[in-house]
């Protein structure tokens, strides 16, 4: 009788799970995955090493996009495995929007990582090209490669954000800076 009821148990666990009624997992989705580059150019006042400067370490006087209502810092550590950073308080409560991967002063930055768009599945190389122009300017070619899930109208958007950055903000805060 045991044997019985023990075999007809097991029948009952087979047909419930070959029937899916016990699939407890959740619903798969594929997403498409796709990519887009956008670049920008800007000649700056200024030498390739002043540029540099400005456009690492502390850029709370020229980012305006934040996570937080009043960010405490905001910075770029230009090094190799250094952060782009968003320090929300004392408690040092914040966020990494991106890492560097190449640090190479007045020439070349490199970073990836979301930015703003953190939670997507999504990955943007961001690079900044430094060339001098003449002797007192400098042009900062950016290049972003990004790929992941991509939206019919996020290329559009990072196109416009980036010029916001370069010459909405950072242009007039090098015009304050280079005299």
């Amino acid at each position: 009788m045991q044997k019985c009821l023990i075999r007809r148990g097991l029948i009952f666990i087979f047909v419930f799970l070959l029937l899916g009624i016990g699939n407890i997992h959740a619903k798969e989705k594929l997403i498409a995955i796709q990519g887009f580059q956008v670049q920008h150019e800007i000649v700056l006042p200024g030498q390739p090493d002043q540029i540099y400067d400005l456009i690492t370490g502390d850029i709370s006087g020229w980012w305006d996009h934040s996570f937080s209502e009043k960010p405490l810092r905001f910075f770029i550590e230009a090094k190799p495995g250094g952060g782009f950073y968003e320090i929300f308080d004392e408690s040092g409560d914040g966020v990494k929007h991106a890492t560097v991967t190449i640090a190479q002063h007045s020439k070349k930055l490199a970073f990836e990582g979301p930015l703003g768009l953190a939670g997507r599945a999504i990955h943007m190389v961001h690079t900044y090209d430094f060339n001098a122009v003449g002797t007192d300017s400098t042009q900062i070619k950016l290049t972003v490669n990004a790929l992941g899930e991509i939206t019919e109208d996020l290329a559009k958007t990072v196109d416009s954000v980036w010029y916001h950055f370069l010459f909405e903000r950072f242009k007039p805060y090098v015009d304050t800076q280079i005299k």
